[in-house]
């Protein structure tokens, strides 16, 4: 490997300690299990791999479905012994990129309408995402999922997950109903500074229990 493995180096180096990959189902696992905690991963997909034979960390092998020839990676000792060294540091904490809080950060240069239909589509997106949430918890709870050996570690990722999407939730419905009785979206033209948006939460109320 001509540079240092990055962290999307060992994002996909840890999914094939799971289990050898073809580089099309690394690609549905990524969508899977690491969109939403590092989705660049899926973007280098048909090169990291690649990276990690050169740098010794991963091997490759042919099969063949039919004429259909597809690679395999799998994990080496190496790789296992780079995995650990690097699960030894700790990680940095989370970056947040969030194009359409930008667009409600500066809505103020826009109008009502383009920060309500904003706000709606952050809603029914972290509505869709809390679906998902809560249907892949049920395969979990009801199965234990593909790989249950793997649950107890899965649980912690699961939690937070649901709990992020949830946060969302609750805001966006929050900040739906607060501009609900803006008339504009500057002081001048009828915003408002909602009464307890720089105070603590009271309490933690589920997304079902906020009115949207």
């Amino acid at each position: 490997m001509s540079r240092e493995p990055t962290t999307t180096s060992y994002a996909i180096l840890s999914l094939l300690a799971v289990r050898p990959w073809t580089t099309y189902e690394l690609k549905q696992q990524m969508e899977r299990s690491l969109r939403v905690m590092w989705p660049r991963a899926a973007s280098v997909v048909y090169e990291e791999p690649k990276r990690l034979v050169a740098a010794g960390l991963a091997a490759a092998r042919a099969e063949y479905t039919g004429r259909r020839r597809s690679t395999v990676y799998a994990i080496t000792d190496a790789g296992r012994a780079a995995l650990r060294a690097w699960l030894d540091e700790p990680g940095a904490g989370p970056v947040t990129e969030f194009e359409a809080m930008v667009k409600v950060a500066f809505a103020d240069h826009g109008d009502l309408e383009q920060l309500r239909a904003q706000l709606g589509a952050i809603r029914a997106d972290a509505e869709r995402r809390v679906a998902v949430v809560r249907e892949r918890m049920e395969q979990y709870e009801g199965s234990g999922g593909p790989y249950p050996d793997r649950l107890p570690v899965i649980a912690l990722a699961a939690r937070f997950q649901r709990e992020q999407n949830e946060m969302l939730l609750r805001w966006a419905r929050w900040a739906e109903e607060e501009v609900a009785h803006w008339d504009g979206v500057t002081p001048e033209t009828g915003a408002r500074v909602p009464p307890d948006a720089f105070g603590e939460a009271d309490g933690e109320e589920g997304p079902d229990q906020v009115s949207g």
